[in-house]
């Protein structure tokens, strides 16, 4: 048995004699009162989307999950297919799993993918993904003056993010995927 500690986005806990792969969670520490996690689950058997609280230090059932590399390819009518680099068989997974992160997939990107027996259930992006930037508008002078010293650019899978004024089209940048903000140049 696990504990609420143990709890990820992309864990399969049983709950109710169903299986849940775990979209979203947070922990939470009131001030007064004991800490308990709230999870936004979705349900493996009908895809329907729970909320669950947990209290803190309450033990869960756990279901293991086996994580392969795996390479992004395509989009397609709101499903998203990767293949396994070692045997080149491919995998199609809902929209709704993938969730936020689809924003960051590119072609050819490669990531973590959960596994539940056959079944893909969750993704794990990179910490860091490079991007080449399609469109950024010039610098103008006075810019940094005026305390605005970031800009909106595109990058090449229409990503849309603040960057610092020095960044040009063509350039290759990182994007950290956790916050979604510019990291550095590549």
């Amino acid at each position: 048995m696990a504990s609420t500690s143990d709890i990820r986005k992309g864990a399969v806990i049983k709950n109710q004699n169903d299986l849940y792969v775990v979209v979203d969670f947070q922990h939470v520490n009131p001030g007064k009162g004991a800490a308990f996690v709230r999870t936004r689950m979705k349900s493996l058997a009908n895809g329907k989307v729970i909320e669950n609280t947990y209290k803190s230090g309450e033990s869960l059932d756990i279901v293991s999950v086996q994580f392969q590399t795996m390479q992004y390819l395509y989009k397609t009518d709101g499903r998203y297919a990767f293949m396994n680099n070692q045997t080149y068989e491919q995998i199609e997974m809902d929209a709704d799993l993938i969730g936020d992160d689809a924003k960051y997939l590119k072609e050819g990107l490669e990531l973590v993918v959960g596994l539940y027996g056959e079944r893909p259930v969750s993704v794990q992006l990179p910490k860091k993904i490079q991007y080449k930037v399609v469109e950024a508008p010039p610098a103008v002078k006075g810019d940094s003056a005026s305390g605005n010293v970031t800009k909106e650019i595109v990058l090449e899978n229409g990503l849309h993010i603040q960057a610092p004024i020095f960044i040009k089209e063509g350039e290759e940048i990182l994007v950290n995927t956790e916050t979604g903000d510019y990291s550095t140049r590549a």
